[in-house]
């Protein structure tokens, strides 16, 4: 399967987003990552649908939106509406996940599933039939910056194991030293922020990652 490059905007300056996104876009991004938060789900607060929907004028790129929510059916619409093709929602909110992934298909919107690394893959498994991805969140959720986990590697594998075709993502951590790990376990979408944040050349950082994963 094609790898996919998805760059979170959340370690980028969000007084200068619109700039970063755009020069994500140039650079060859295949998707861009929101990472939604409630304050609720996880301590912080990030931003809304409106973020999204500023910045969806600035080119075709796909964008998907990770809602790190308490109740993300609430707002499904509302980042459909804002040009998400994709949202991804986390097991651990929800005792209803066939059911949300219904309402995003009816939407028109592809449904992924998260799960945090204190999360067996088992909570993905019934559902693989109906996700059109699982992400893998190979750090704790809430916040940038952190260190990729390297155990939770076992879930891609299982889940390649149980879905070859499915479409993984891994979420945390990700930067040329632990791409190549993520890639050889089964993963084909990469959610990479503090790697790309940091870098001086953001087509130089890209192309160094995509190059780990040949």
């Amino acid at each position: 399967m094609r790898v996919q490059i998805a760059p979170s905007i959340l370690s980028f300056d969000m007084g200068d987003i619109r700039r970063s996104v755009v020069e994500l876009v140039s650079a060859g991004a295949d998707l861009i990552h929101f990472d939604v938060m409630d304050g609720q789900f996880v301590p912080p607060i990030t931003f809304g649908c409106g973020l999204v929907k500023d910045l969806r004028a600035v080119g075709d790129t796909p964008f998907e939106a990770h809602l790190m929510t308490s109740t993300p059916d609430r707002h499904f619409e509302a980042f459909a509406r804002a040009g998400c093709s994709r949202v991804i929602f986390h097991a651990e909110a929800t005792a209803h996940a066939h059911r949300l992934v219904g309402d995003l298909h009816e939407r028109g919107l592809e449904a992924g599933l998260a799960i945090n690394p204190g999360t067996p893959v088992e909570a993905a498994v019934p559902l693989l039939d109906v996700l059109d991805l699982v992400l893998v969140m190979t750090v704790n959720p809430g916040w940038g910056g952190q260190s990729f986990i390297p155990s939770c590697l076992e879930k891609v594998r299982r889940l390649r194991e149980a879905a070859p075709d499915l479409a993984i993502e891994v979420d945390g951590g990700i930067d040329p030293d632990t791409i190549r790990a993520a890639r050889d376990a089964g993963a084909t979408v990469f959610v990479v922020g503090s790697y790309l944040a940091r870098a001086e050349s953001i087509p130089c950082a890209m192309e160094e990652l995509r190059r780990r994963c040949i």
